[in-house]
């Protein structure tokens, strides 16, 4: 698609420049005159081609100003019309002054013997009679549109050719990106199911909740109803193409209540979540490839870790902040520079450029700052 638009354009003026040699009277060679002069006549065509392609377009029909674009359209090829009426008649034609009468004159009147007339001209050079169209009155020939009709016909069949691959090429690229943003979010919700979510995960919760039984079974119950949530999160809510913000940063403080069963004090664990969020809906699981990094990278066994994960919102911006330990490559572990991609990619295709993303991973500290529309 990047390549198509450009090479219909090119076609279309190859071709059409190309015309007159193609179909031209050849047999007594090319009268390069002839088609220079023909050149010439479309010179004005292109003109309202790049006009209406690198400025009409861009500055009034893609910037929802339709009305001041048809306007300015219209008006442009009654003025560039004009100009070929002017040309036609004051400077290809030539006005026909008095010098050039005196210069040229007629035919002088033909003086003829008394009694003598002028022979009847040949039938066949007499003019049509008026009258309708008859056995004795022939078809008359339709009379050619004025040049600068013609011209303004042209043109507007040019501008509308342009506007309407404009628009199409557009209509597809639109669909490309929103099939790109579907194909994402399903790839980054199986990644998802695949990696956080894996039996491991389950197995190790499972464990932990069963250890809980026997000295904290009130903590027990409350750690099922939050597994029950997240799974319910993924299998269910997840699957729309928004969802309400507020169940989507739940199912983020789930999953670290989760986690935390699994490590001991030495990793020191954080979530701050504003009292007020606003009711607005966002895409799902945005945040959770950023807190599985933070909990699959940050954490040693061996010294002091922490990861601390912050909401936070502003007019009509959410940021979300997590910063974790950085111990390096735990072994058995993949590198989190693909997922990290991915993820990039994805906020890409759901929000173009209105969206920021810095990631800073330096010695002993690993950043995430994430800022999207709501």
């Amino acid at each position: 698609m990047k390549f198509q638009e450009p090479l219909i354009i090119s076609i279309f003026w190859v071709l059409l420049f190309a015309s007159p040699l193609v179909f031209g009277n050849s047999e007594n060679g090319i009268n390069w005159a002839h088609i220079i002069g023909v050149w010439k006549m479309f010179i004005p065509f292109l003109a309202v081609f790049l006009i209406n392609r690198f400025i009409l377009l861009p500055y009034l029909f893609f910037k929802e100003k339709r009305l001041y674009y048809y306007i300015t359209t219209i008006v442009l090829l009654l003025v560039l019309s004009t100009g070929v009426h002017l040309y036609e008649t004051e400077y290809k034609m030539g006005p026909v002054s008095n010098e050039t009468r005196h210069n040229h004159p007629g035919p002088p009147d033909l003086q003829l013997p008394p009694g003598e007339r002028l022979a009847p001209p040949p039938e066949h050079m007499l003019p049509p009679p008026d009258g309708p169209v008859g056995k004795d009155n022939p078809i008359r020939q339709p009379k050619a549109l004025p040049p600068f009709l013609g011209f303004f016909v042209i043109s507007l069949l040019i501008v509308g050719f342009d506007t309407g691959l404009k628009v199409s090429v557009i209509y597809a690229q639109s669909e490309q990106k929103r099939v790109n943003a579907e194909k994402e979010n399903i790839e980054t919700k199986l990644a998802f199911l695949q990696n956080q979510v894996s039996p491991h995960f389950l197995m190790n919760t499972l464990n932990n909740i069963h250890s809980l039984m026997d000295f904290d079974a009130e903590e027990a119950k409350e750690s099922i109803i939050k597994l029950s949530k997240l799974m319910r999160h993924l299998l269910y809510d997840s699957q729309g193409e928004r969802i309400a913000l507020q169940k989507e940063i739940d199912f983020v403080k789930a999953y670290v209540e989760l986690m935390q069963l699994r490590y001991s004090d030495k990793v020191r664990i954080e979530l701050f979540i504003p009292e007020k969020l606003p009711d607005k809906n966002i895409p799902p699981l945005l945040f959770t490839s950023y807190v599985e990094n933070a909990f699959k990278h940050g954490i040693s066994y061996k010294e002091n870790s922490f990861i601390d994960i912050r909401f936070s919102y502003n007019s009509d911006k959410l940021n979300f902040e997590i910063r974790n330990s950085n111990p390096g490559t735990v072994e058995g572990t993949e590198a989190s520079g693909i997922g990290l991609e991915n993820s990039r990619k994805r906020l890409g295709l759901l929000f173009g450029e209105n969206y920021s993303l810095e990631i800073t991973d330096s010695l002993d500290i690993f950043v995430v700052n994430l800022t999207i529309p709501v």
